[in-house]
């Protein structure tokens, strides 16, 4: 049975909540205020001058009593202190008493809050705890050092962690003292001012103070990130001159973005590459798969012709052969814009290698140490594949392997119905192949929106994909005349729907298609201290630095969005404050993350959906306008999908948009820009949109939300007005 924690810890838990609600409710603060302080510091002063021992004394019982209770208003008697005492006794009194105060509002944190905190929050807590035993002092000295956060907050939440109590007294002291010593001088300024004229407030010692409280949470910040940056480079020696400015390793979307803005910038830049330039989108990813999408859906226009009038003679036949040779085609047109000759030609140093990091400015590759004042890692993802048992011993490929196909496989399972595990059922579906589509979730594209995977579903069963939703796979069978290979897997527990268990599922090839993992094996992190979260992905801070401050990483290594677009962005924060960190850094966040899966229909969008709306207890209304009632949807005879919008309840800001049409994609960079400029619905009515197009939808749904939120009393009195009008 569990004991009742002792009358003492309530007492004292009424005390450290009732203090500060007693000097809110009462009004206390207009006590400690620096108006106050003011008009009471002659008064002070007087009692100073006839018992100073005793003033002091009572000064420092005040200073630890409010700080205790974390009661607001320690600045103000620090200003009163300076003002009072004088700079040096003015610094040793609130010095000691603030971290007296703290030590004692720690304590009483730790003895109220921390076990039931802990109880309750035990699994969120543990990595703030390790964290904590591991670089405590560190981290409170940043905090202590740099005032974002309010003092009594601080000691607060530090009580709630493992942190050393004498840790925490000797931080504390040494971290405040800075501040303290600035709020001082401005009370000691403070006290010169005899009356609040312009001249008095424009005096030279009084403005000197007050930029120095301006100026200080900056000047506290950069020694806060020079100290941080020297704290982790200790160990390593800096080499004494430089071979570049920025090394970038990998060749893929990231690294050539963050390459060619290290040249544009005049920097000396080296890009190692250990395959060929242009990495996964060029040569396994986005072009192969597009080209392999348009040669798919054009054999799925030509059995449809009938539909627009256009007989057929026969039976469909692709040539998988020719349908190979328009992917390397595409490829092969492109590859030039990537190639080593035109980032030479661009001033980029271009190097063929495995590259592996030595230290925090140096990268060996081909047996040669090169040296930079940064580096950036874009190395890119691989495609995951799980330990199924079995799976070694049937033919698989995934999206990196596939287009090494010489011809395509009569029967194709795959394992995933994501973006790509979708894009890729549904093309080989079209180009003739028996495709089941298999996945433990309960529909397809699990993260969006659910009509939007049900439109989806409903055009990958008309194309032929048998969906197996909901499957636990269970392992992989070979061999025997019948089935020959097969996957047996069952229904999982979330989607007993009425649908069957299967015994097996036969197949020639599986295609896995399961996401992709960050490529860091051959890279030396661990050895140079560069973290990675629990799913291998470098972990990076808003600027995309790396725990390692002159190394920076970009693009799928680090996520979340495994996009090239979004890998670009990125690339282009690292490059510039990889190149200028030392002086100034950019923050990389709030960004927007427009993505679209390119089936048929394709699935676009741009910020919240309603389940994440949901999740983050955002409110919202959704304005859904049909594509069955578009003009050009109707003539092209593909009227089925929609655009959603999410906005507030009654306003007409954009928080999210959806998008399932024949050319979503195209439609969804308007929501984006329009997103990124802050204009709304009501703007988006005042574009006017040719006619008749597909982005004309998204004047529509602007139209729909408008009518929806009519000013319904105006439209009244215009119509009193017209009907007037007629007599």
């Amino acid at each position: 049975m569990e004991s009742k924690p002792p009358v003492s810890r309530w007492l004292l838990a009424a005390l450290l909540v009732g203090a500060p609600l007693c000097f809110v409710v009462f009004d206390l603060g207009q006590y400690l205020s620096v108006d106050t302080v003011r008009a009471q510091l002659e008064r002070w002063a007087g009692l100073r001058d006839a018992h100073p021992l005793g003033t002091s004394a009572a000064y420092f019982a005040l200073y630890v009593g409010v700080t205790a209770l974390s009661i607001p208003g320690a600045a103000a008697i620090t200003l009163a202190g300076g003002a009072l005492f004088g700079f040096w006794w003015g610094l040793v009194l609130v010095s000691f008493a603030s971290t007296l105060g703290a030590t004692l509002a720690f304590l009483l944190s730790r003895y109220v809050l921390r076990d039931w905190v802990h109880a309750r929050f035990q699994r969120y807590l543990a990595p703030v705890d390790r964290g904590m035993e591991r670089d405590g002092a560190f981290y409170l000295f940043g905090l202590r050092l740099v005032p974002v956060f309010p003092f009594f907050v601080i000691n607060l939440v530090m009580g709630l962690t493992r942190l050393n109590t004498w840790t925490f007294v000797w931080v504390s002291q040494v971290g405040m003292l800075v501040g303290t010593a600035v709020y001082v001088n401005a009370g000691q300024a403070l006290r010169g001012v005899e009356e609040f004229s312009l001249a008095g407030v424009l005096s030279t010692e009084l403005v000197v103070a007050m930029a120095l409280l301006g100026v200080f949470p900056l000047a506290a910040r950069l020694l806060f990130n020079a100290f941080d940056r020297r704290r982790v480079l200790r160990r390593f020696s800096k080499p004494a001159s430089f071979d570049a400015n920025l090394i970038v390793v990998g060749g893929g979307a990231a690294g050539l973005v963050a390459s060619v803005i290290g040249s544009t910038l005049r920097a000396k830049t080296i890009l190692i590459e250990a395959e060929r330039m242009g990495g996964d989108c060029l040569y396994t990813g986005c072009v192969p798969s597009k080209a392999l999408i348009r040669a798919a859906r054009s054999a799925a226009e030509y059995r449809r012709g009938e539909a627009w009038g256009v007989s057929r003679a026969g039976n469909t036949q692709v040539d998988f052969s020719a349908v190979m040779d328009h992917v390397r085609g595409a490829i092969g047109r492109i590859e030039p814009h990537d190639s080593v000759e035109r980032y030479e030609s661009m001033g980029v140093r271009c190097i063929r290698g495995t590259a592996k990091l030595r230290s925090p400015w140096e990268v060996e590759v081909n047996g040669q140490v090169l040296s930079a004042r940064a580096i950036v890692l874009a190395t890119g993802a691989r495609p995951f594949v799980p330990a199924i048992p079995g799976l070694s011993e049937v033919p698989h490929v995934t999206s990196d392997t596939l287009w090494n196909w010489q011809q395509l496989p009569e029967r194709l399972l795959v394992l995933g119905a994501g973006a790509v595990g979708c894009e890729l059922a549904q093309a080989c579906a079209r180009l003739g192949v028996q495709v089941t589509l298999v996945d433990r979730a309960s529909r397809v594209l699990h993260q969006s929106e659910p009509e939007a995977s049900a439109q989806l579903e409903r055009a990958l069963v008309a194309d032929g994909v048998d969906l197996r939703l909901g499957r636990e796979v269970s392992r992989f069978e070979s061999g025997g005349p019948s089935p020959g290979r097969a996957l047996l897997c069952a229904l999982d527990g979330e989607a007993e729907k009425g649908a069957r268990t299967d015994a097996a599922i036969e197949f020639d090839q599986v295609l896995i298609a399961l996401g992709r993992q960050p490529a860091t094996a051959s890279l030396g992190l661990e050895a140079l201290g560069v973290e990675t979260c629990d799913r291998g992905f470098v972990r990076v801070d808003h600027h995309l630095a790396t725990t390692v401050p002159t190394v920076y990483a970009c693009g799928d290594l680090v996520g979340p969005h495994q996009l090239t677009h979004m890998a670009g962005d990125q690339a282009w924060y690292a490059a510039v404050n990889g190149l200028f960190g030392f002086f100034w850094r950019l923050k990389r966040e709030g960004r927007l993350v427009p993505k679209v899966v390119f089936t048929d229909p394709e699935v676009a969008s741009v910020g919240l959906s309603i389940g994440e709306a949901n999740r983050q207890g955002v409110a919202y209304e959704a304005t859904r306008y049909e594509l069955a009632e578009l003009d050009r949807a109707i003539a092209d005879g593909a009227a089925s999908g929609f655009v959603q919008v999410l906005t507030p309840p009654g306003k007409d800001r954009i928080l999210g948009v959806t998008i399932v049409a024949e050319h979503a994609g195209e439609m969804l960079t308007e929501w984006v820009w329009a997103m990124k400029s802050d204009a709304g619905l009501t703007r988006m009515l005042a574009v006017v949109h040719p006619y008749p197009t597909w982005s004309e939808a998204n004047k529509l749904v602007a139209s729909q939300w408008r009518k929806s939120h009519a000013p319904e009393r105006v439209l009244q009195g215009l119509a009193w007005l017209h009907q007037r009008r007629l007599r």
